[in-house]
């Protein structure tokens, strides 16, 4: 079984708007709410490849229904942690520029914390999980690394989505698979990155220090994998960038859907950058017709 962590958790409140005058009266031409998260997104385009997954983290309050409610609908399993605080709302504003106001998270008690912990003591050999996005606040830093731990202990393999000093410790535990995209990749390293070499230079850091696969997505460059195999660029299918969101927790479930099958880095590459530009040519996450109408046309060639 795959699990996916969301430590925070929200109701993604998209709210387009023609023109925003600042001070005065606007009005949204329409707006929708979803489900958001990196971990939700994971689950939910899992599910679009015909893969099944469990979600984990924390919700509370209406919020937290929403969003339980919402995965229910698209027949997402779950077994989220209830809390005491409301899960938090991001107001994602399109206009003539994108703006994104999103909410810091709830405050989790001693025992809220404790049960995710416990629940991984259901996941053994065999299984996955997949760590994404930011934490509340009110968890300590090293949590990612303790979530960790726990999956290593049970013989579990793990991917990871995260940025910084969550994303170097966990390199030691060896990850099936990161994803930093390039700004990260330079922010981890204090470089600037201008040539596909000097990337691949660094994404080979991140094998020698313990990762197995390493993507790294580079916007409308394209995309480079990185494996103690071979180092491979991929050109992204031309299309209009309608949604900025989602699209690298699309490429992370497009990779781990495909690589627990085939176990062919190079091919589940494909249709990691395959979910990754369905999702940004779409206003949601990608459906399942439209990953696979990109398919056949990501170019891969070895370097």
């Amino acid at each position: 079984m795959i699990y996916t962590i969301t430590l925070n958790p929200s109701i993604d409140f998209i709210v387009p708007v023609d023109h925003i005058e600042l001070g005065g009266l606007s009005y949204m031409d329409n707006d929708y709410k979803l489900p958001g998260g990196k971990g939700i997104n994971v689950s939910r385009i899992l599910k679009a490849l015909g893969t099944d997954s469990v979600a984990l983290g924390f919700t509370g309050g209406f919020t937290g229904k929403f969003i339980e409610d919402a995965l229910n609908e698209l027949d997402v399993h779950t077994n989220f942690v209830h809390i005491k605080e409301d899960t938090r709302i991001n107001i994602k504003l399109k206009s003539d520029q994108e703006t994104e106001i999103n909410g810091r998270g709830p405050v989790l008690s001693d025992a809220e914390i404790n049960q995710l912990l416990k629940q991984l003591e259901q996941v053994k050999e065999g299984d996955t999980v997949i760590l994404s996005g930011s934490k509340p606040p009110s968890l300590a830093d090293d949590f990612y690394e303790q979530l960790i731990q726990r999956t290593s202990r049970q013989g579990a393999a793990f991917a990871i989505d995260t940025t910084g000093a969550a994303l170097e410790s966990s390199l030691r535990y060896k990850p099936l698979l990161v994803k930093p995209n390039i700004h990260e990749l330079e922010a981890l390293f204090n470089v600037k990155l201008e040539t596909d070499a000097g990337v691949i230079t660094y994404g080979k850091k991140l094998l020698e220090q313990g990762a197995e696969h390493v993507i790294i997505s580079m916007g409308g460059d394209g995309a480079l994998l990185v494996t103690k195999q071979g180092y491979y660029k991929a050109k992204t299918p031309e299309g209009k960038l309608i949604n900025s969101v989602g699209a690298g927790d699309s490429m992370v479930a497009g990779f781990i859907s495909s690589f627990l099958k085939s176990k062919d880095p190079v091919e589940s590459f494909k249709t990691s950058v395959a979910s990754g530009s369905a999702t940004a040519f779409s206003e949601d996450l990608a459906s399942t017709e439209a990953i696979e109408k990109l398919r056949p046309q990501v170019q891969i060639k070895e370097l």
